[in-house]
């Protein structure tokens, strides 16, 4: 056969390796939590507003936040309970995501409010504190919505093939690699659509005065109330599927139109009371602190999260093979370290703001960059994520993000003066700020889709929802730690932005960003160093992965 001819069938081969297996495995079942994670990526509409809303208008420190930050991810610690709750109450789930949608609409609203309507509220309560309950209510609804959209997603991969043969290993590995790709996708997809009506909506916004600018706000929050409304309209998707197909979730079939698919409530699982205690002890003992508020308070809950957390981890290992028990600890262990060390924090955002002059149209453009560029590195990744070891995955991931970080670093140090020089002003901050993030793109979300995948498949069929809630909560506290470790960072290396008067747009105080660039470098020296070293100290342990 000659080169020419030969050509064409490469092309083919590689289009189906890459698609092909996509849409062969797709199930019109996969909708419903797919359309929960559709609103989760909507959710970010107002991120752009959000970062200029508190910069106008609140007087934080960028500590202040990173603790904040810290605050605002403890509900997902509460997973766990969520996550048995799902397992018990499988048959009444539509209630936890319509109460989810409640909460997060409660959180819109205030944000509407404080823009629209700012002195009737400050005449209520301090706009700081709106602020902070608005970011608690947030979290709290996603994580409601979240648990029972992963449970859904574990549950709809099959354990046999069409015909009655059952799984082989690596299918199964290839196909929940494939639904996770999807929730990764559908997330990402709802990205790309705030990032497009940002670009659009904040089309001029540059000239427009400090009222004007506050009607653009508040129309952006309340557009934003379309988040709950699509996860509740995946919620009556999966009704009506269950409908047409005699089960909620009509997943793979038999040639006799038998599911294929286990269900939480039909795989007899119990109350674990451990577990419910456990997570009402936690949330009592969140409270208690949080209202106290003694010394060291976030470190106390942290403590706290994890002891519980590892008591429940330790209790669920039972239910595992011991090599397969100690895989899942040198993984967690791993992925934890990877995502706990520090980031910058606020401070980057404002940087950008006030020096680089990056506007609201821009940092939107920045957004749909990140997302377009994700969804087809997801993609055209997903093959070398299901062959590839999470291990090599991690250090792939901590070698490409300490290159990146180089370029926002040289900005700080005023990189892009010397490349515009050079280049007759086309190499720009704005430019240097495209081409990072086009890099930079698709390296967060590659991190969740193996995890993701290997918990799933791990997970014993008759606690799926509890046993995926409990291991996400062990990975969503190494969060909580980066937090508690970025909020450490901007203690030290403190960083100021330029506060003005709302309405007269006078500067009350000056920036003042000399700390940034050392704060930065650490950070990204302990990006680089932390995860190369739990990953050579887990392989060379009895917990070693191969997974």
């Amino acid at each position: 056969m000659s080169e020419a001819a030969a050509k064409p069938k490469v092309r083919q081969s590689l289009f189906a390796r890459v698609f092909g297996d996509l849409a062969q495995t797709f199930r019109w079942s996969f909708l419903p939590p797919l359309m929960v994670y559709l609103a989760a990526g909507v959710s970010r509409l107002t991120s752009v507003v959000g970062t200029f809303f508190v910069k106008e208008y609140l007087d934080l420190s960028a500590a202040f936040l990173a603790g904040l930050a810290f605050w605002a991810g403890l509900p997902w610690v509460l997973k766990m309970p969520l996550g048995h709750l799902v397992d018990l109450i499988w048959r009444w789930k539509a209630l936890l995501v319509w109460l989810g949608a409640g909460v997060i609409a409660a959180s819109l609203l205030i944000m509407y409010a404080l823009v629209a309507e700012t002195e009737t509220m400050r005449a209520i309560m301090p706009l700081s504190a709106w602020y902070v309950l608005a970011m608690l209510l947030a979290p709290s609804g996603y994580v409601i919505q979240d648990v029972v959209a992963d449970a859904m997603t574990v549950e709809a991969v099959p354990k046999t093939h069409p015909d009655g043969r059952a799984l082989s290993e690596a299918d199964e590995k290839a196909l929940h690699t494939t639904m996770q790709t999807l929730g990764r996708f559908a997330i990402l997809s709802g990205l790309v659509l705030v990032a497009t009506i940002n670009i659009a909506m904040f089309e001029g916004s540059e000239g427009l005065e400090a009222a004007a600018r506050a009607r653009l706000y508040a129309r952006i929050f309340l557009i934003a109330l379309c988040i709950p409304i699509i996860s509740i309209l995946g919620v009556l998707l999966a009704g009506f599927l269950g409908a047409r197909g005699g089960d909620a979730v009509p997943f793979e079939r038999s040639p006799q139109g038998k599911t294929k698919t286990a269900r939480p409530s039909e795989t007899g699982a119990r109350p674990n009371w451990a577990i419910l205690g456990g997570g009402l002890a936690f949330v009592v003992f969140s409270i208690a602190i949080g209202l106290g508020d003694p010394p060291f308070a976030q470190e106390i809950i942290f403590a706290g999260s994890m002891a519980v957390v590892l008591f429940l981890i330790r209790r669920l290992l039972r239910e595992l093979p011991p090599k397969r028990a100690r895989a899942l600890i040198g993984t967690a262990a791993i992925i934890f370290v990877f995502r706990a060390v520090p980031l910058p924090g606020p401070g980057l955002g404002w940087f950008q703001i006030d020096v680089l002059g990056f506007d609201e149209q821009f940092l939107s453009v920045l957004a749909l960059i990140t997302s377009v560029l994700t969804l087809v590195g997801l993609i055209l990744l997903r093959p070398m994520m299901a062959r590839r070891s999470i291990v090599w995955i991690v250090v792939m991931l901590t070698l490409a993000s300490a290159l990146l970080a180089l370029s926002n670093i040289g900005l700080v140090f005023g990189l892009d003066h010397w490349t515009a020089a050079l280049t007759g002003g086309v190499v720009d901050a704005r430019f240097i700020a495209i081409l990072d993030t086009a890099a930079e793109s698709p390296l967060g979300q590659i991190a969740m889709v193996p995890m993701l995948a290997w918990i799933a498949r791990n997970a014993p069929d008759h606690l799926k929802a509890t046993f995926f809630a409990v291991m996400a909560s062990f990975t969503n506290l190494a969060l909580s730690a980066s937090s508690l470790t970025t909020r450490y960072a901007n203690e030290i290396l403190v960083v100021t932005r330029a506060q003005r008067d709302p309405t007269s747009g006078i500067v009350a105080v000056p920036a003042d960003y000399a700390a940034l660039g050392p704060l930065m470098i650490g950070v990204a020296l302990v990006g680089f160093v932390a995860p190369l070293l739990a990953v050579l100290l887990v392989q060379g342990s009895r917990w070693r992965t191969t997974s």
